[in-house]
């Protein structure tokens, strides 16, 4: 499955992981949200990085104590039509200041990449290659936005107000 990150299309540095699967010392992990949950310090405690993913109907509030020693969270689209992972994708970017890798995994559709960068969403599993370089070029196509969101960019306003005199701002 092809990985969009940093606009371009990247090899996954994290293996998935089955729940019954042992976790690995030292590669970076991908684990469902249930069996961290259950023992965060398993995984928390090896020397590779740690990725959860984390299922939309699941209270984001659960992981926010472990979000500092989070390399990744990747939040789960089951369907193109549920739209609850945008509201944790700002939720961790906004409210919880998550600096990791904030992943979009599940039904990852081109149609709906730029609002899932405007949630805050830094990479994207997707399903076909087609899809993969879509997402890289729409990266670099939009470049000013005029609301304000979760991947800290400053909005048309912002750069207009930068670019007055000190006295005309008031």
């Amino acid at each position: 499955m092809p990985l969009v990150k940093g606009s371009a299309i990247v090899a996954d540095d994290f293996v998935h992981l089955v729940d019954d699967a042992p976790i690995p010392a030292e590669v970076a992990v991908l684990i469902s949200a249930a069996r961290f949950i259950a023992n965060p310090d398993a995984a928390l405690s090896r020397d590779g990085k740690v990725g959860v993913l984390w299922p939309n109907n699941r209270d984001i509030d659960e992981l926010v104590p472990h979000l500092p020693k989070l390399a990744a969270v990747a939040l789960i689209f089951p369907t193109f039509r549920d739209g609850r992972a945008y509201t944790q994708a700002r939720l961790l970017r906004e409210r919880f200041k998550f600096k990791g890798e904030l992943r979009a995994t599940g039904q990852v559709l081109r149609d709906q990449f730029m609002f899932m960068l405007r949630a805050g969403f830094d990479s994207f599993e997707v399903k076909k290659d087609s899809d993969a370089k879509v997402f890289v070029e729409a990266s670099h196509r939009f470049s000013v936005f005029y609301q304000p969101t979760g991947d800290g960019r400053v909005t048309a306003f912002h750069r207009r107000l930068m670019r007055m005199p000190e006295g005309a701002r008031s």
